[in-house]
């Protein structure tokens, strides 16, 4: 009996962290992708930024699946946010066209780091249920890293309007609707 009870206990403790796990998997591929952005593998980065936001979507499945929602774990989501689809898309968007433009081009890409931690300290300390106020981090860092494919097809000067509309957008009071 105490063997079942022991059993039952670690498979919940276990089931409890696969949310954490998820969220970690998310941080690692956000910093690796930054080491392929350093390394010129820009389609490289592109793709873990993608994995990324595929575990930033599961955690939050699975937290509320096994009931593990806890403070830990939404602090613990927003410091790998930032990485994943801030830092790390930045960086990308700036290596792939915005480095350019010199200083003004990193500027560009520091806003858009910069609104993507606004965005995610505002989340953590308001109470919406239904909704996001502003656009969240994840959305902004995959459009941002998915804008690189049309650095060939679009003007240079595009990408700064694009950056910059996605800063704005992540700091803006619009609602949407959670899914």
């Amino acid at each position: 009996m105490f063997l079942l009870e022991h059993l039952d206990q670690t498979v919940k403790k276990a089931k409890s962290q696969i949310a954490n796990i998820l969220t970690l998997i998310n941080l690692g591929l956000g910093a690796l992708s930054i080491v392929f952005v350093l390394q010129n593998e820009l389609r490289m980065a592109l793709l873990l930024i993608t994995i990324a936001a595929v575990c930033d979507r599961l955690d939050g499945a699975a937290a509320r699946r096994f009931n593990a929602t806890s403070e830990f774990g939404k602090q613990l989501d927003s410091l790998s946010d930032i990485v994943s689809f801030g830092v790390a898309p930045a960086i990308l968007i700036h290596q792939a066209i915005l480095h350019e433009f010199g200083s003004v081009g990193a500027i560009f890409a520091i806003l858009f780091i910069l609104c993507g931690a606004i965005r995610l300290a505002r989340f953590n300390v308001t109470e919406s249920n239904r909704y996001f106020v502003g656009l969240p981090i994840t959305a902004a860092g995959c459009i941002l890293t998915f804008s690189t494919l049309l650095v060939p097809f679009l003007e240079p000067y595009s990408f700064m309007f694009i950056t910059i509309i996605l800063a704005l957008m992540m700091v803006s009071t619009f609602t949407v609707r959670k899914m």
